[in-house]
């Protein structure tokens, strides 16, 4: 048996490769055949470790009955969400217009020229609980195509009509009382008891509160600071952060952060590093700063290819089953660690006999136990177990913009803790990115096995540049800012909207859809248009180029007017707009001698001191113009327009 997925490089499309439904790659082979034998195409979207995904494929394309309906009247295709994001937004789009909600495996019903006219994500294989059956739809959606075509082909056009509507908006002015909007609906929607904003289920959102933390910053504000430290605690505390083996799961299906839909994504554990990281130099607080390097120690250990590149995501499925990889009995703790030592264990980590999580149990801290514990021998025992239970799935291609992620969130690791080892594995993933996934100033999307998926599309040229920033702001090496710079131009020239501003998803060397999305809002991920709103800031203050500084207005201008309705949803936005608005200060260090011994790392320790958020240059000696102030480490510090008295205090 086999289909057209075969040769595939995709993790998910090869999943596929053996299901009896023919199914084929996105292109014009599919399209093609579609119009020649007059039938309506089946899209089915989604990624290698979707729980609901492997679900739907168990009970509907692994049926041969089911297989035998969809090959009979439809052209099936399979696309991987994570490389082929272009057209996951369109058809994402289409699907909550028509059912009000999106969600993957995204199910859509087009026509041979690509226009949709019917959606839904998962459907059961019978129709059972309210839910039509897939079948059901199947054989009702082929009936209508012979017997009443032109009420789909009409229902396509006005579906298209109203997706599109929305994309072709004006630009706005810059709103300076964005941030202050925006910290009153996180106020309003905060949950005081259990941390995290609005009800279950609880995404991270990290980059929510990267903004938050730098608000609180800016304006002294405790209260709104309060929110994020509450939110951070109360997930490590929860089952969401694996107490064995470290790392964050992707969100909590519940308001207390115990129960995580279990797999593990790389966008995730990075952006999380970053708002632990932040908050750490921030507040000073050791269970951040321990948060974030464990959470490194797993993506490091687990999630690291041998050229340093980083993979994609973890299973949440072993065996059939969501999360049975991850939960415990609480015999088989005693078992493992011995009667009295599982029995303290348990009781740390609030596991019963009973159980805390459908008769097991998810180790976590939420009664309340401190999170710095005494159990490291036990937690590599059980680690060790566990590892023997069952091989998690891994989606081992490497993506360009998660990739970035990870770089960024490395090289502030290194800023909070002069740690040499988290600035060489930034390093290292850039050379792999630069190796492998770029050709001048051309990004692709993903690698598996060094065979290239597509050409980049917005977010792969926004997060690189981020990430080289990043770089730039951690070693103080030009040449990550004069990359940073190449990456940024290339990016307006494949996505600028010159007439209308903001960046489109797909470029000029991207493939031409039915649609073009120009995405701003900020999901689980930050929108290519709000990271490329941050990079254009960074570049215009680290620089000072009026260019630089023209189109970060224009950018900012642009999404302000996006964000006006609810600023809420675009987190990574305010943050570039509080940068902009309160522009970081300038510190430059003329270190001594004494501060340079022992040469390894030295860098790194005078970085951790400083701040996150600050345009940082280390000389290795006074020169003219930065002398050393009574013969010692000295800071010159340039804020607010003004530049301070040189000190020897860290500013």
């Amino acid at each position: 048996m086999g289909n057209h997925l075969k040769g595939q490089s995709s993790p998910y499309l090869l999943q596929h490769s053996e299901n009896p439904v023919d199914w084929y790659p996105w292109g014009d082979e599919a399209f093609e055949k579609a119009a020649q034998e007059d039938k309506p195409v089946f899209l089915s979207i989604g990624y290698s470790t979707c729980h609901w995904c492997h679900v739907m494929e168990r009970e509907s394309f692994e049926n041969a009955d089911i297989a035998e309906i969809l090959n009979r009247n439809f052209v099936s295709i399979k696309v991987d969400r994570e490389e082929r994001p272009d057209i996951d937004s369109v058809y994402m789009s289409v699907c909550q217009a028509l059912t009000g909600s999106g969600g993957w495996p995204m199910s859509i019903f087009l026509t041979p020229e690509q226009k949709p006219f019917f959606a839904g994500t998962y459907f059961p294989p019978e129709s059972r609980y309210g839910m039509t059956g897939f079948q059901d739809v199947l054989l009702l959606i082929a009936d209508k195509w012979k017997s009443g075509r032109d009420e789909l082909t009409e229902s396509a056009g006005h579906i298209l009509a109203h997706v599109g509507a929305g994309t072709d908006k004006a630009e706005g002015i810059v709103d300076c009382f964005l941030p202050e909007r925006a910290v009153r609906i996180f106020t309003e929607s905060f949950d005081e008891t259990y941390g995290g904003f609005g009800s279950a289920p609880k995404f991270p959102t990290p980059h929510n509160l990267l903004f938050l933390t730098l608000y609180a910053q800016i304006h002294r504000d405790e209260s709104v600071f309060s929110q994020v430290k509450k939110t951070l605690e109360q997930m490590r505390r929860g089952g969401i952060f694996d107490h064995i083996g470290f790392g964050f799961s992707r969100y909590s299906t519940d308001r207390y952060y115990l129960v995580p839909h279990f797999e593990k994504m790389l966008y995730d554990n990075a952006l999380l590093i970053l708002a632990y990281g932040a908050a750490y130099k921030a507040s000073g607080d050791g269970l951040f700063l321990d948060t974030a390097e464990k959470t490194a120690a797993y993506v490091l250990r687990e999630m690291t290819g041998a050229e340093g590149e980083f993979y994609s995501a973890q299973d949440a499925d072993s065996e059939g089953e969501e999360g049975k990889f991850y939960v415990w009995d609480h015999e088989e703790i005693c078992q493992i660690l011995g009667e009295k030592r599982g029995r303290k264990f348990c009781r740390y980590f609030g596991m019963t006999r009973k159980g805390n999580f459908e008769g097991k149990n998810i180790p976590n801290l939420l009664n309340g136990n401190e999170a710095a514990d005494d159990f490291g021998e036990e937690k590599e025992t059980l680690y060790a177990h566990r590892k023997s239970r069952f091989r998690l799935h891994l989606d081992d291609k490497i993506l360009t913009s998660w990739n970035s992620l990870m770089i960024g969130a490395l090289s502030v690791l290194y800023c909070a803790t002069g740690n040499a080892g988290y600035l060489s594995a930034a390093k290292t993933a850039q050379q792999f990115i630069e190796k492998n996934l770029a050709e001048g100033n051309l990004l692709f999307v993903s690698c598996r096995n060094h065979v290239r998926s597509g050409k980049g599309f917005l977010d792969e040229y926004a997060y690189y540049t981020a990430a080289l920033l990043h770089l730039y702001e951690a070693s103080g090496e030009a040449v990550y800012l004069e990359r940073a710079k190449q990456i940024c131009g290339e990016a307006g020239r494949q996505f600028a909207d010159e007439s209308r501003g903001g960046y489109f998803l797909c470029g000029t060397e991207n493939d031409t859809l039915i649609l073009k999305p120009k995405e701003t809002y900020d999901g689980a991920l930050p929108s290519g248009n709000s990271v490329m709103a941050y990079c254009l800031v960074r570049l215009s203050q680290i620089t000072g180029e009026e260019e630089y500084r023209r189109l970060a207005e224009r950018q900012l201008a642009f999404l302000s007017g996006e964000a006006g309705q609810y600023p809420a949803g675009h987190g990574m936005f305010l943050l570039a707009l509080l940068m902009h608005l309160h522009p970081m200060q300038k510190i430059t260090v003329a270190a001594a001698q004494e501060d340079r011994k022992p040469e390894q790392g030295w860098k790194g320790r005078i970085r951790k001191e400083l701040p996150l958020y600050a345009e940082v240059r280390i000389l290795p000696e006074e020169t003219e113009g930065y002398r050393l102030l009574n013969g010692k480490t000295t800071y010159y510090v340039c804020k607010e327009h003004v530049c301070l008295p040189p000190s020897n205090e860290a500013p």
